[in-house]
């Protein structure tokens, strides 16, 4: 078996080009990225067409994190809520493009950690990759939960609770089973479908059953620590950018990942708006989160019920995720990666049982297991979605013109990073001066790191407060308890 080596995988084949409208990527992205020419493998990865990504990354990122905006809303009032989540939509859009183009610039990257390795060398690779399986896998056990409780929420809760998360868990495990993302992108379509309807019954059920006396508030005041808790829920609530580099390296044309890219973030802002705004107008400032709760038996059952099918793709998309992380690194530019071999099979059927595993531990076995996600989603979802972005762009920028070779990643002279428009290169210095060309977006790109800076230590410092004071009430339960 070959080894994987970055040199190997840096060495540029071909000259850059600029992409064309053809069915495929051109020449030298097959040449340089993670799955390189599969027309002759039996196992082949590139063949998501946008609109399947565009599926995968709504039912991955719409799904149970909806069910806290409502409480948002609670806390900071309706108007600066839904400003809020609009402008998050706003800012992940933007993120989005930037990452794309990342992608597009280097076809290597196939993960956070291989973006890592791009920005920092070896340490920000393990650091980037780590926190990738560690934010995939505390998902995946994010999504048990959310099955656990409308599993509970069907039968009356008549069974112990970790006996909920185990049903749940095997079926999310035999959904993340197939090595490859258009195996699941059909099931993500009836997963899209389900947490449409379920929202849409969640609507109706607040809009039928309004709560008597209510309470709904164009602004509230809040204290920073109660403000900052509850606008964690939106800005986590677009938390999947950390899978763009995977699902992108699937696509038979990875320049439309932005297709992909503005259909997730038209839906998702648009639905969290009409959901959160509507449930809270009917069910007022004692809303519960998950929002379901606060429904009447009859429509929160309902609701629960259609969703699971949601919550069970999305859960099998992020063990998935975290396992082929894994599988890549282990077997890159070997035949395992491509071919039905015993051990490909036999360490993909490990890694899947190890991730959905771990997920089940922690959720069933750690009592704190919320706030760890919250923890993690701090640490490392506010870099993937936000933060690293700007780091992506000022890299680029800064590197456009070097003569080092690095130069041959680059596909033509993008607006975005102010090159050439004819894909000749040589579209002006690099270096300092690249951002002083482009003051504006080297400013944004700063900004954007600010920003992911500033929800990392916030959203840490908030989480780790409220592990104290869930300590101090008493509320927090046994491991492995019903």
């Amino acid at each position: 078996m070959k080894s994987y080596r970055y040199s190997d995988q840096e060495k540029i084949e071909s000259p850059p080009e600029r992409y064309e409208n053809g069915t495929q990527a051109p020449l030298f992205y097959d040449n340089n990225d993670v799955f390189g020419h599969e027309a002759s493998h039996q196992i082949r990865y590139k063949t998501l067409s946008w609109r399947m990504v565009a599926v995968l990354m709504i039912a991955e990122i719409v799904s149970n994190g909806m069910l806290s905006l409502p409480g948002a809303l609670a806390v900071v009032g309706i108007v600066p809520g839904l400003i809020i989540i609009i402008f998050l939509g706003v800012f992940a859009t933007f993120t989005s493009w930037i990452l794309i183009e990342f992608k597009l610039r280097h076809p290597q990257v196939h993960n956070m950690g291989d973006a890592g390795m791009v920005l920092f060398g070896p340490v920000g690779r393990e650091v980037l990759a780590g926190g990738t399986v560690v934010f995939a896998v505390c998902a995946a056990g994010s999504q048990m939960l959310a099955g656990q409780i409308s599993l509970a929420a069907l039968s009356d809760a008549k069974l112990c609770l970790m006996l909920y998360t185990g049903i749940f868990a095997v079926p999310l495990l035999l959904l993340s089973f197939p090595r490859t993302f258009d195996q699941l992108a059909w099931c993500s379509v009836p997963a899209c479908l389900s947490i449409l309807l379920a929202g849409l019954v969640g609507m109706i059920g607040a809009g039928t059953n309004p709560t008597p006396d209510r309470q709904v508030q164009a602004t509230a005041t809040a204290d920073f620590y109660h403000a900052f808790v509850a606008i964690t829920n939106p800005v986590f609530a677009y938390a999947g950018h950390f899978m763009f580099f995977v699902l992108i390296s699937e696509m038979k044309r990875p320049q439309d990942a932005m297709k992909a890219a503005y259909s997730l973030q038209i839906f998702a802002t648009t639905f969290y708006v009409i959901f959160a705004a509507v449930v809270y107008a009917y069910i007022g400032s004692t809303v519960s989160s998950p929002a379901f709760s606060s429904l009447p038996p009859k429509w929160m059952k309902a609701a629960y019920g259609i969703a699971i099918p949601n919550f069970l793709i999305a859960g099998s998309l992020y063990s998935h995720t975290a396992a082929k992380l894994f599988f890549v690194r282990i077997f890159r530019r070997s035949e395992h990666l491509h071919e039905h071999t015993i051990l490909g099979w036999g360490t993909w059927t490990v890694l899947i049982i190890l991730m959905n595993g771990a997920a089940f531990v922690l959720a069933v076995g750690v009592p704190i297991f919320p706030y760890l996600v919250g923890i993690a989603a701090s640490l490392f979802a506010s870099w993937f979605t936000y933060g690293i972005a700007g780091m992506f762009w000022l890299h680029d920028s800064y590197h456009d013109n070097d003569d080092d070779g690095r130069r041959s990643h680059l596909h033509g002279g993008s607006r975005l990073y102010g090159g050439d428009t004819d894909g000749a290169g040589g579209g002006g210095a690099g270096g300092f001066k690249a951002w002083l060309r482009r003051p504006v977006m080297a400013a944004v790109n700063m900004l954007t790191v600010l920003i992911g800076a500033f929800i990392c230590v916030a959203g840490t410092f908030v989480t780790i407060k409220l592990i104290v004071d869930a300590y101090e009430s008493g509320v927090v339960g046994e491991p492995f308890g019903c």
